[in-house]
């Protein structure tokens, strides 16, 4: 099938979904201004594919469809949960398609960029000690920096630079000693992270890393030597730091306390439970009974009105994006650019396993924010950021 009709395909099915969502809810509650919404977000996003397509042809657009797609969702829900969210998010989601064509227009050739790892590795420790200096504690987290004016997560931006220096560090890898510095950086990165009880950052960390690191040597030993570690490391944690015993004895049994410590994976839990398979129809759930359903819980939310269908079809999309960037990585020119793309790849892959496997309690709930559809400007422009880069990448493949 030709390329340009099924991204074209693709995008229309964003349209649409869009379009009609947002008119349901407007419908539902009499609410005109749903529908400007709906028809400002369409608009922006055909104005940044277009300007994509018509300028810079040779990149894999479907990186800046399936963005698009699950920013969409993200917007429809965020606006049935509390309009103010979603009339802040398209603000961020302006942001973010601005910064995603002036990467794409202005961004040097990539691997030009690729000697620049001390300062990388200074703006990825750096930012992680600035917040341990003056950051804020909000719901239990040491992880943003408030300015007054603006608020904002720094370990957001810390991946991207530890992506940056990992890069930079492995592209020409030899032997293992070229491992000790990046071992180093990491190590100092995770340490602040789990002081600042950031822990679904840390998990997102030491997952960026021991994919860049399998990659750049490729021996899985290295890789087992990290995960032994990092284990280790983890059940240390667990006896020394309070907060880590909470979140996994919550996660043990959420229903020894449904009404204090479990009280959002049960909410959670019953609301994927009441959508059953098809859901039970956007602007028909009750949000208001999960604490955080804008950032944390939207997953929850999006089972409960769209069903397990509905999710499942988000999940697919990140997979397609996952995929997308790893394909780019595949057929990158050059070392560096490859890990690149991994790194980038691999954050978003573990962002998603790692929030929707609290949700559904797979996995202990960490306390992070679903990417592309979760409120919060921080992670919106950053990975909007990070798939420019991938789409500035993809016009140099093979």
């Amino acid at each position: 099938m030709d390329n340009r009709k099924e991204e074209k395909r693709i995008l229309s099915l964003v349209y649409g979904i869009g379009i009609i969502a947002f008119s349901i809810i407007g419908l539902y509650n009499n609410d005109s201004i749903a529908y400007l919404i709906g028809i400002f977000s369409v608009v922006l996003i055909g104005y940044g594919h277009f300007i994509i397509s018509r300028y810079f042809p040779d990149g894999d657009k479907y990186l800046f469809v399936l963005a698009a797609f699950l920013a969409e969702m993200g917007l429809v829900m965020l606006y049935r949960i509390n309009p103010y969210y979603a009339i802040r998010q398209i603000t961020w989601l302006t942001v973010g398609v601005a910064v995603f064509i002036l990467i794409v227009v202005l961004f040097p050739d990539m691997e030009g960029i690729k000697d620049f790892k001390y300062y990388y590795l200074a703006a990825a420790i750096g930012l992680l000690v600035l917040t341990q200096v003056f950051g804020s504690d909000i719901r239990g987290s040491k992880n943003w920096i408030n300015l007054g004016f603006i608020g904002f997560q720094p370990s957001e931006f810390s991946k991207v630079f530890l992506i940056l220096y990992l890069a930079s560090e492995l592209h020409d890898f030899k032997d293992r000693k070229g491992l000790i510095m990046p071992a180093a950086a990491v190590l100092v990165s995770l340490i602040f992270l789990v002081l600042q009880k950031d822990l679904g950052s840390a998990l997102i960390f030491f997952g960026i890393s021991i994919t860049m690191v399998y990659i750049a040597t490729p021996k899985i030993k290295y890789v087992l030597s990290a995960v032994v570690l990092f284990l280790i490391g983890g059940a240390g944690s667990y006896f020394v730091f309070s907060h880590v015993r909470n979140r996994v004895n919550i996660w043990i049994n959420p229903w020894k306390d449904p009404n204090g410590a479990g009280y959002q994976v049960v909410q959670s839990l019953f609301a994927i439970a009441w959508g059953g398979l098809m859901g039970t129809g956007l602007n028909l759930g009750y949000p208001k009974y999960i604490p955080e359903v804008h950032t944390d819980f939207i997953f929850a939310i999006v089972c409960e009105e769209f069903g397990l269908l509905g999710g499942f079809a988000v999940i697919i999309a990140y997979f397609l994006l996952v995929y997308r960037g790893m394909r780019t990585a595949i057929y990158s020119e050059d070392n560096f650019t490859r890990l690149v793309a991994v790194g980038i790849s691999t954050m978003i892959g573990a962002q998603v396993f790692v929030i929707i496997g609290g949700v559904i309690k797979l996995i202990p709930l960490t306390g992070i924010t679903l990417p592309l559809m979760s409120y919060g400007g921080s992670s919106f422009v950053i990975n909007f950021i990070a798939l420019g880069i991938l789409q500035k990448i993809s016009e140099n493949t093979k």
